[in-house]
């Protein structure tokens, strides 16, 4: 016994091979960067070590590199790189914002509770 009440969505798509093939490349596309920059990270973190005294500049390194994977998946699984520019900047502009505040609080106070640490020998 058949089912009537399940309807095939395939059947009622009206897109052309062509898009589908751009869509799978853009898929690609971003799989392929998120994976480069994951790697770009990871490796970093295994080759530099915390006692080095480049350190900083790899904290910095990931910051960066952690709000571009953000900005991208933003950007192309929320479809919001297919908006118009001012819808853009009226969601981005107030995370940007806020992410710039959260890091500068996470620096001073990481300065601040380092200070205290070192003043009782840790």
């Amino acid at each position: 016994m058949e089912r009537d009440d399940i309807i095939e969505y395939s059947l009622d798509t009206h897109h052309s091979e062509e898009e589908g093939v751009k869509a799978r490349k853009k898929i690609w596309f971003v799989t392929l960067l998120l994976s480069v920059i994951t790697g770009v990270e990871v490796a970093l973190g295994s080759i530099i070590h915390q006692d080095s005294p480049s350190w900083p500049m790899v904290k910095i390194c990931f910051i960066l590199l952690t709000l571009v994977k953000a900005g991208y998946i933003v950007m192309s699984f929320m479809h919001l790189g297919h908006e118009r520019k001012a819808l853009k900047y009226v969601i981005l502009i107030p995370y940007i914002f806020f992410i710039i505040y959260l890091i500068i609080l996470l620096l001073t106070e990481s300065i601040y509770v380092g200070g205290v640490w070192s003043k009782y020998g840790y």
